[in-house]
């Protein structure tokens, strides 16, 4: 029997840097990073474009380290903007930025990447959050993705955060799934048989050309290149820190729940990837408001109720996890009181400005620190 897998959790938040005067994202990562370069110790770092600041929490053993971290991180951002007359915001996309205004960062890695997607590469301008779940054994690693992928939908959803674009009510919950399809290698992966069918995989679009390191599949879930993680991809950053810390509970009680499966022998049906990808629309266009299809009664459903039978589903882990006040709590506030997106659009169509939808994002990201 293979060994239990750790289930740690790192995550990884990508946040705006924004002007507080014009509302406006400010290509500022630089600044931040050369004035606190002594105290940085990797724990902030850049992204292509430099009005974004990425933050990464380390090895956490418990969902109770992670909150501490993503709070801590949160904080730390926050001064550090301050510092710099900044503010930061967390949402899946800006509400009116112009990516063709934006500064992509000086670094060689980002220089081949816009030589290589051109356009595509520059209007990548947006933001996620990425959880690495702790499953050392590669070939578990697959054999679980493979199960997961069917949740991926349903995690969309609890984090959708992006409805403007370009000053625009997109009418998508999550346009930020949208504008990073564009990428190659994105979205929902088919299943593989094992780890070496992956790695073969890997190995040829290397051998061709395709790709020079296995960071460059950008799928919703993978298996990380170097690190002993299976890492879920597919969220926009939600606005507050118990948001997030409510989503990589629930990825983590999902994984575990999968490994108890496993355990005993037996799994969760694997579903073709076009199926699958059928849900990931309508979490994107809908969020929780909406119908995603059971695959199994081959029927549409709330999606509210989707997500009540997800609890019930990890509802015989989460005590051994120690999340079940975050998954369940946490979740029932999502559900009440909406998601980003759905928050950011009421208050659109209250105020009718803009500028108000970038403020209130800043206010929420600032919440419970």
């Amino acid at each position: 029997m293979t060994k239990p897998p750790t289930l740690t959790i790192g995550i990884e938040e990508e946040f705006q840097l924004i002007d507080p005067v014009t509302r406006d994202l400010k290509s500022h990562i630089l600044q931040i990073l050369e004035e606190n370069k002594t105290i940085l110790a990797e724990r902030v770092k850049p992204e292509i474009h430099q009005s974004v600041a990425e933050v990464g929490t380390g090895i956490c053993k418990t969902v109770q380290d992670a909150e501490r971290e993503v709070l801590g991180l949160r904080r730390f951002l926050r001064t550090l903007a301050e510092k710099q007359g900044l503010r930061i915001a967390a949402a899946g996309t800006h509400p009116f930025a112009d990516w063709r205004e934006q500064q992509i960062y000086p670094n060689a890695h980002y220089d081949k990447l816009v030589e290589e997607m051109q356009l595509i590469a520059r209007a990548n301008l947006i933001f996620g959050l990425h959880v690495h779940i702790g499953i050392e054994d590669r070939d578990l690693q697959i054999q679980i993705m493979n199960e997961y992928r069917y949740f991926l939908p349903h995690l969309l959803a609890l984090s959708t955060n992006s409805p403007f674009w370009l000053g625009t009510n997109t009418g998508l919950k999550s346009f930020r799934t949208k504008v990073f399809d564009r990428y190659p290698r994105t979205n929902i992966p088919d299943y593989y048989t094992d780890y070496s069918e992956f790695d073969n995989f890997v190995k040829l679009l290397i051998k061709t050309g395709c790709i020079d390191t296995g960071k460059k599949i950008w799928w919703d879930i993978r298996p990380h290149p170097t690190f002993p993680t299976l890492e879920v991809r597919i969220c926009d950053i939600p606005m507050r820190a118990e948001e997030t810390v409510t989503l990589a509970a629930l990825m983590q009680a999902i994984a575990a729940k999968l490994y108890k499966l496993r355990s005993k022998n037996l799994g969760y049906r694997n579903y073709r990837r076009a199926l699958l990808m059928e849900n990931k629309w309508r979490a994107s266009r809908y969020g929780i408001r909406g119908k995603l299809v059971d695959f199994g009664m081959e029927m549409e459903k709330d999606e509210s109720v989707l997500i009540e039978e997800l609890i019930e589903f990890v509802d015989d882990v989460v005590d051994d996890l120690g999340s079940r006040k975050y998954i369940e709590e946490g979740i029932a506030k999502i559900m009440k009181n909406g998601t980003g997106a759905d928050r950011q659009i009421d208050v659109w169509n209250t105020t009718h400005d803009i500028r108000k939808v970038v403020d209130y994002i800043c206010d929420e990201t600032e919440a419970g620190l």
